[in-house]
């Protein structure tokens, strides 16, 4: 059994090696690594040359690492020409001086350089992706190359730190429409980030790439990091997807959020939005659209949960269970009279603690607190931080529910004030 060896290469390093056959000819020089996308990203799939007969593709098992430093062909005839179509990711030029989300460290971050590894065991030589380059280390060797003897040059670039991000935690950003599709797989783990890690990532993107990573996200996750950022984010973010898309994200979104989002967008563009949602979700967002974005129904939200006021707990855990909205912004349940008339709330740490049977106005706060729809912002901050507030129903003339505004809410009007 012959013993398994690594070693490891930067790209930078290995651009320009000249590739010989087992005869040492030269048959060209490395201009860049081919790396597979989907189920199998990270496999070095070839190693191009650009050769007398122009660009060409080796499978990356037919070649070797020599003592000398350069690398050698099994096979000529394993050398094919590169067409150009092939569904790869090129390290060199898709990569190096680009951004891409590290996973793990869920931020944007630029290449300098990419480390690969040998594989060694016996005859047979594999090359794969380790990880990526995102310090001064890598833009040291790539700015010193071809300047200084390589020697010299490692040497130099040895007193930098290494700052490397492993291949699984890299997510490539890809801006080509042809090719987004490729990426996919990879752009799917992002759906497993915070909304507010994503909004993050977005705010920290360039236009183009920005939009690249929006476009990969399905609706669901798209309306949640949609309601993290600015309105001036949002407003770019949308720009260019067609009312459909939009509708769909829209749908998802928070109703008070969504109506916040449609008021920023001039009416021809709010009414074609408006037009392509589903009637229920359009009525919501059309009742919103009414009210001052200064007043407590201008920052409220029409999804809670509500039963009525004779319920027991188990037909509130059934409303819970029933809910369509966000489980996570659900603090109280709100108890109902005749014509909608607000009749008070159980916080949901007792209902939880109590027994199905029990009524919930057995349970019920000893002063129902609301707010008018008409009330300003401001004052709505004052009754939260009096009162140490979690969520505000709010109600309309005749004390009727109409919303909810949550403690994110103020937080967001508070921090729009600094």
């Amino acid at each position: 059994m012959h013993p398994r060896t690594t070693s490891r290469v930067s790209l930078t390093a290995m651009l320009g090696t000249p590739v010989t056959d087992a005869q040492g000819n030269v048959r060209g020089k490395l201009k860049d690594i081919a790396v597979a996308t989907g189920p199998e990203a990270g496999r070095v799939a070839g190693l191009v040359l650009k050769s007398r007969q122009g660009l060409q593709i080796v499978s990356s098992d037919q070649v070797m690492e020599t003592p000398a430093g350069t690398l050698e062909i099994r096979s000529p005839s394993a050398l094919r020409p590169l067409n150009g179509d092939e569904n790869y990711l090129f390290l060199q030029q898709d990569l190096i001086d680009r951004q891409i989300i590290d996973i793990h460290g869920r931020k944007v971050v630029r290449v300098n350089d990419v480390d690969l590894e040998w594989l060694g065991h016996g005859s047979v030589h594999l090359l794969r992706v380790f990880e990526v380059e995102v310090g001064l280390r890598g833009a040291v060797q790539r700015v010193f190359k071809g300047l200084l003897p390589r020697q010299t040059l490692e040497s130099i670039s040895r007193r930098f730190a290494a700052k490397g991000i492993p291949w699984q935690f890299v997510d490539v950003i890809e801006v080509d429409p042809a090719r987004r599709v490729k990426l996919r797989i990879e752009h799917e783990r992002l759906g497993e980030m915070h909304p507010s890690e994503i909004a993050e990532i977005l705010a920290d993107l360039a236009p183009a790439e920005r939009e690249a990573i929006f476009t990969t996200l399905d609706e669901e996750v798209a309306a949640e990091a949609l309601e993290e950022v600015d309105p001036k984010l949002q407003k770019s973010l949308i720009e260019s997807l067609d009312e459909e898309r939009i509708a769909d994200i829209v749908e998802e979104m928070d109703p008070g959020a969504a109506a916040d989002l449609l008021a920023e967008l001039s009416d021809e563009k709010s009414e074609a939005i408006l037009e392509e949602m589903e009637p229920e979700e359009r009525h919501e967002v059309e009742e919103l659209l009414e009210f001052h974005e200064d007043s407590a129904a201008g920052r409220m939200t029409t999804d809670y949960v509500a039963v009525d006021f004779e319920a027991d707990v188990s037909s509130a855990v059934q409303a819970l269970r029933d809910f369509e909205g966000d489980p996570e912004s659900v603090t109280e349940i709100y108890l109902i009279g005749a014509n909608d008339v607000l009749r008070g709330s159980v916080p949901l740490s007792r209902m939880l603690v109590a027994q199905p049977a029990t009524h919930l106005n057995v349970l019920a706060e000893p002063r129902v607190l609301s707010c008018p729809a008409d009330m300003h912002q401001s004052q709505v901050a004052e009754i939260f931080d009096k009162y140490n507030l979690r969520s505000l129903a709010v109600v309309d003339s005749q004390n009727r529910m109409v919303g909810v505004v949550h403690s994110d809410h103020v937080i967001s009007f508070l921090l729009e004030k600094l």
